[in-house]
């Protein structure tokens, strides 16, 4: 494994790369990356680094992201398979015959969506941006796409608003159980809950903290608090032990792995950087319209 980091590192310089990685992916890729986040710093990183060779260590619709902010550099997928289910929840029909039925409406998507969804919708959002972003917007009634679970966590902090929710959902987060999180906190009386706003609200409910990836990873660091059940993805604690090498984290269940993020592995990082495969194209027009939701996003969460 050491041989083959160092020529991937070789091979970055070679070829004027930068790795970004996302908190979910594999241990081993996540320690050679440049820059590890959640979706949202990864897209500002996308846009702002010098190199002309990004390789995206995540899920497909974060790479298309890269390259609609991007389109001069060159974004290349470690496994173009690793794709994200829920990106693909939201449809273009759907959101069209709401807008006709709702006036003074703004789509709001989830940048867990594919590149054809963001060039119906008005603003893209993450989930460490979304609150902001949406009291910032005029429109009274919000149409949230595609995840329900995090659009109604939302809907919940922004009640001046008028949501509807669209029939999306991760699986990782969805399927972690209100009685899963009692167990384990009778397991870990002295844990803090800690759970991604992907999750149920009911699971919600019972977390002493409810935040983004990169949310998580602060409290938890800046908690004094020493043991954590964490509710989402397992990939986030390498992160979470970096940090906090003293400290104790549990899963809430054994289920709590993304088999679309664990796609990317090291051998296939350096086979796809050596070889320049895996090259997310977006077609311009597409691209010119998707943009303007990422940039709003951009723009409305500084």
């Amino acid at each position: 494994m050491e041989e083959l980091s160092n020529k991937i590192k070789k091979l970055k310089k070679q070829k004027d790369a930068v790795i970004l990685a996302h908190y979910y992916v594999n241990d081993e890729v996540q320690a050679i990356a440049d820059y590890v986040g959640d979706s949202y710093y990864l897209s500002k990183i996308a846009v702002s680094v010098p190199e002309k060779v990004i390789i995206f260590c995540g899920v497909t619709f974060m790479g298309e992201s890269a390259k609609i902010l991007s389109p001069q550099k060159t974004v290349i997928m470690p496994d173009l398979l690793a794709d994200c289910p829920m990106a693909h929840m939201a449809s273009a029909e759907k959101i069209e015959a709401v807008r006709g039925k709702y006036e003074d409406l703004a789509v709001v998507c989830y940048i867990n969506s594919t590149a054809e969804i963001k060039t119906h919708v008005d603003v893209c959002v993450t989930s460490s941006n979304a609150i902001k972003i949406i009291k910032a917007l005029p429109q009274k009634n919000i149409y949230f796409v595609p995840d329900e679970n995090l659009g109604k966590y939302i809907a919940r902090q922004v009640p001046e608003k008028n949501f509807i929710f669209n029939d999306g959902f991760c699986h990782v987060h969805d399927e972690i159980m209100t009685d899963e999180v009692e167990d384990a906190l009778a397991a870990h009386p002295n844990a803090k809950i800690l759970v991604h706003p992907e999750c149920t609200l009911e699971v919600i409910d019972l977390a002493d903290y409810v935040g983004s990836t990169s949310g998580i990873i602060e409290y938890a660091t800046t908690s004094d608090a020493e043991e954590f059940i964490i509710g989402t993805e397992v990939g986030i604690l390498y992160q979470l032990k970096q940090k906090n090498p003293n400290k104790k984290f549990y899963t809430v269940n054994s289920n709590q792995v993304c088999p679309n993020m664990k796609r990317i592995t090291l051998p296939k990082v350096g086979f796809a950087l050596e070889n320049m495969i895996n090259q997310i194209e977006i077609d311009e027009s597409t691209r010119v319209k998707a943009v303007k939701s990422l940039e709003k996003m951009l723009e409305l969460s500084k």
